[in-house]
């Protein structure tokens, strides 16, 4: 049997954390919260749990989780964000997987609760996420605020039941002030790399978005909130694109 480092990095998460952490007791032999120093509750509820508790300067969501999995103990790491939680199923998925690892990598579906109602269309399941895996054959990659665990060329993964449970947001409020800080983000990274947007882009893409996640997607079929997250999506699109334009003319 494997020894598994479950790897967490949080930020004022005292509404999620010990939900996080109490799905994991069972699997995990080591559990690594690295913070970016909360003003709230986070560090109180976690010193309650078996974990090592490490504060670290923030400087971008892939940048903090590649340096957290350094702290772990262990090379074989689930790696979650504070506001998930492993179902039944998953919690005896990953068991069986510690107790015969034959791959480099592991995945499965989260599933994501929205204000209250779990989103089983719009884009949003299922949501394959790749968290469980050798941290010696691959690494955290993608685009700022969006990171997504890259395994190195000719590694092996391999599919494992169980949802795991994504409680997002708790008001359309609190969904808008994200997407406007994510924009900022991506904007950001988008500029750095070079990029650009235009006029067209702007007026089409957001359209695309809509139509894309609440038609195609099925969207619709997840009653109100289905068409808020549809619209919201196009918004956040409509978001990049001008902050992109915004950041190229203040060059």
């Amino acid at each position: 049997m494997i020894k598994l480092s479950v790897v967490i990095i949080t930020y004022n998460e005292e509404k999620n954390i010990e939900r996080c952490l109490l799905s994991v007791k069972d699997i995990a032999d080591d559990i690594v919260v690295v913070d970016s120093f909360s003003t709230d509750a986070t560090k109180e509820i976690c010193k309650k749990y078996n974990v090592q508790f490490i504060e670290h300067k923030f400087e971008g969501y892939i940048e903090q989780k590649n340096w957290a999995i350094t702290q772990a103990k262990y090379h074989h790491i689930l790696s979650l964000d504070a506001d998930e939680e492993l179902s039944k199923e998953l919690i005896k998925s990953v068991k069986e997987v510690k107790n015969n690892w034959e791959y480099d990598g592991y995945y499965f579906n989260r599933l994501t609760n929205y204000c209250g109602k779990w989103i089983k269309h719009s884009g949003w399941y299922p949501d394959k996420k790749l968290r469980l895996w050798d941290s010696r054959k691959g690494k955290w990659a993608g685009t700022n605020p969006h990171d997504k665990f890259e395994l190195q060329t000719n590694c092996k993964k391999y599919y494992i039941t169980g949802d795991l449970y994504h409680y997002s947001y708790y008001s359309i409020f609190q969904h808008i002030e994200t997407i406007n800080k994510f924009s900022d983000i991506a904007a950001f990274a988008r500029f750095k790399k070079g990029k650009k947007s235009n006029i067209l882009k702007i007026i089409f893409s957001p359209f695309w978005k809509f139509f894309r996640t609440y038609f195609i997607k099925l969207g619709f079929l997840d009653g109100f909130y289905g068409f808020v997250i549809s619209v919201n999506s196009a918004h956040s699109t409509f978001l990049k694109q001008v902050k992109l334009i915004n950041l190229n003319k203040n060059k």
